[in-house]
């Protein structure tokens, strides 16, 4: 587990439709009702089978991996309050160069959209560049170039684009892609300097 980054309960004031609790294998029935096999037609995120065990399987898989802390995306008020409704992570964690990457990130599709994704991504840029001792100096976003909605809403944060490594993705058969393909991969930071500005626009769509 890296020691920069610790499995904590990320929350706000600001944010008030979710919060991210560590995941956790108690997540994984939640997780199978929030997920569709749509949401992981640019992404190799689906689980190995679509199961409670299936998810419990890859909450497994991705909690053990290194340099990875990852959340589940709790709903916060409501009648549903306490439901995982999606899952996120903290990955490539580079202490030593105080860099990591926002991603692995799905959200059930009722929530596309809404205020859900800005908050995580409040949460998340603001423990990084904020509250992290030290604090970070990059962060790093990668999508599928073929994923134009993620790199729609990574755009809308303000992140810097950085260029497309092709051909880097193989995308194997699965209830999301019954053909598979193969895909490039296309980057985006938020550099320390950068987070004010960042922040200001988030607080504002959060207001």
């Amino acid at each position: 587990m890296p020691t920069w980054i610790s499995p904590v309960t990320l929350h706000d004031p600001l944010c008030t439709t979710i919060r991210l609790e560590p995941l956790d294998v108690r997540h994984a029935h939640d997780l199978l009702a929030a997920a569709d096999p749509r949401l992981f037609l640019h992404s190799p995120q689906d689980p190995p089978e679509w199961s409670v065990a299936g998810f419990e399987r890859d909450i497994a898989r991705v909690t053990n991996l290194p340099g990875v802390v990852a959340f589940a995306i709790i709903l916060a008020g409501g009648p549903s309050a306490g439901r995982a409704v999606g899952r996120t992570t903290y990955m490539d964690i580079r202490p030593d160069h105080r860099g990591l990457e926002i991603g692995r990130t799905w959200i059930s599709r009722p929530f596309h959209g809404t205020r859900i994704n800005p908050e995580i991504k409040f949460l998340m840029l603001r423990h990084a560049f904020e509250l992290l001792a030290p604090a970070a100096i990059r962060v790093a976003f990668t999508t599928g170039e073929t994923n134009l909605h993620s790199q729609t809403a990574i755009a809308k944060l303000g992140a810097t684009r950085e260029g497309l490594l092709r051909d880097t993705r193989i995308m194997p058969p699965s209830p999301a892609r019954p053909r598979g393909f193969t895909c490039g991969t296309v980057y985006y930071s938020i550099l320390a300097a950068e987070w004010p500005r960042v922040c200001e626009g988030l607080m504002r769509r959060l207001a």
